[in-house]
């Protein structure tokens, strides 16, 4: 087949000169527009004196609107359908009757009485049903769709029940200036999980390591232990130690049947110190009182005061 010759590159046929005719029309036509809108509407130029005029309009109509048409309640709707903005933190009229209850036993009818929505009262029989439990007043503050003045307008009549001696954990105390729930002090030695929560700025993972590193040392000799727990900063220590108590005694281990294992498991004891004591016990005979560990080289006074209430030789 033979190549197109050059010129009928350039030949256009009648259709298509027809085709080109029109986009050029089209185009020429876009491009009138401007001027086409300029002729009819004029080439009037506005000024901000015109806006400013038309805001400071509608912010005399939102002032007239808000003093002349919402009455007192809060309840009657705007004119024309126009409401102003509601800051966030108004404070509502509450609805319900307040009485003492306790947020672990109170059923569905109770928290309607106290003036709940349902949907509040759903959130906490569910966290109820899951296992939850309120341990301090201030878990009152924590439920899901609670707002804060709801939450404070509830506390001063919270009581939670200890276990079994029916007494109350969380009272609040008459005296104003102290507002704070009244607290029973724990035997740091025999105190569970939940007795532990219910001190102030302990949570789930901080009662656990305490009690982990309370069985580890077989008891806590001094209350000054209870701060070496892993994570448990000073001020929160500082929050709890008036409600701690040493009733219960600590449990000790017999170095002159232990094994190193045995040693090394309490946490004041390593593997260097634990195999010490053991070696020097087979090289010199049973220890015939605590002090004789000072014979080891290792053993300083500090290392002796901190491990010694630890220790017994029978």
């Amino acid at each position: 087949m033979s190549a197109k010759p050059f010129y009928n590159i350039l030949y256009f046929t009648r259709k298509e000169k027809r085709g080109a005719l029109v986009l050029m029309l089209l185009i020429v036509g876009i491009c009138s527009i401007p001027v086409i809108m300029a002729y009819f509407m004029g080439n009037k130029m506005r000024t901000t004196n015109e806006y400013d005029k038309k805001i400071a309009d509608l912010y005399e109509k939102q002032r007239h609107a808000k003093n002349s048409t919402y009455n007192a309640n809060n309840q009657q709707p705007y004119k024309n359908n126009y409401a102003p903005y509601i800051k966030k933190g108004v404070s509502f009229k509450p609805k319900g009757t307040l009485f003492e209850f306790d947020p672990n036993t109170i059923d569905e009818s109770g928290w309607k009485k106290l003036g709940l929505r349902d949907k509040t009262i759903s959130t906490i029989l569910n966290f109820r049903n899951k296992g939850g439990k309120f341990r301090t007043v201030e878990d009152i503050g924590k439920i899901w769709g609670l707002f804060p003045d709801e939450a404070d307008r509830l506390k001063p009549y919270v009581r939670i029940a200890l276990k079994n001696d029916g007494l109350y954990l969380n009272q609040y105390k008459a005296n104003k200036n102290q507002g704070r729930p009244a607290i029973a002090a724990i035997d740091i030695n025999a105190a569970d999980t939940s007795a532990l929560m219910a001190l102030p700025g302990i949570g789930s993972k901080l009662s656990a390591r305490i009690l982990q590193f309370r069985n580890k040392l077989g008891g806590f000799h001094s209350l000054d232990q209870v701060k070496e727990t892993y994570a448990l900063h000073d001020s929160v220590f500082q929050k709890i130690l008036p409600y701690l108590k040493l009733y219960t005694g600590i449990t000790v281990i017999n170095i002159n049947e232990a094994s190193i294992d045995q040693l090394k498991a309490h946490p004041y004891i390593r593997y260097h110190l634990a195999n010490a004591i053991v070696q020097y016990r087979m090289q010199h005979g049973p220890y015939q009182s605590i002090e004789d560990i000072k014979k080891i080289m290792i053993i300083d006074e500090v290392i002796f005061t901190k491990i010694a209430p630890y220790l017994s030789v029978y």
